[in-house]
C-alpha cells in the first residue's frame, strides 16, 4: 500500500528516517568529528545527532501524510 497508494501507518516515516539519519548523517558526522579531534573513539558522537535529524525529518513527513489523509490509524510494533 505504501508504494502504490502512499498510505502509511502512524510513525512510519519517523521510524524509517531515524534509521536513515543514523546511518546517512550520523556515521559520516561521527567520522569527521573523530578525525578532526584525532580521536576516532568519538565516532559515536555522530549517531545521536543523526538520530535527531532523522526523527525531525520523519515527524515532518508523518505530519504531512496525516494532513493529506494518507495515514492509517494503526501503529506497527517492531
Amino acid at each position: 500500500m505504501e508504494q502504490k497508494l502512499k498510505i502509511v501507518p502512524r510513525n512510519y516515516y519517523r521510524n524509517l528516517w531515524m534509521v536513515l539519519g543514523m546511518s546517512a548523517f550520523g556515521i559520516p558526522l561521527g567520522v569527521a568529528f573523530g578525525l578532526a579531534m584525532k580521536n576516532i573513539a568519538l565516532l559515536g558522537i555522530g549517531l545521536p545527532i543523526g538520530m535527531a535529524v532523522g526523527i525531525a525529518v520523519g515527524r515532518a513527513m508523518d505530519k504531512k501524510a496525516a494532513h493529506e489523509g494518507r495515514q492509517l490509524d494503526v501503529e506497527l510494533q517492531p
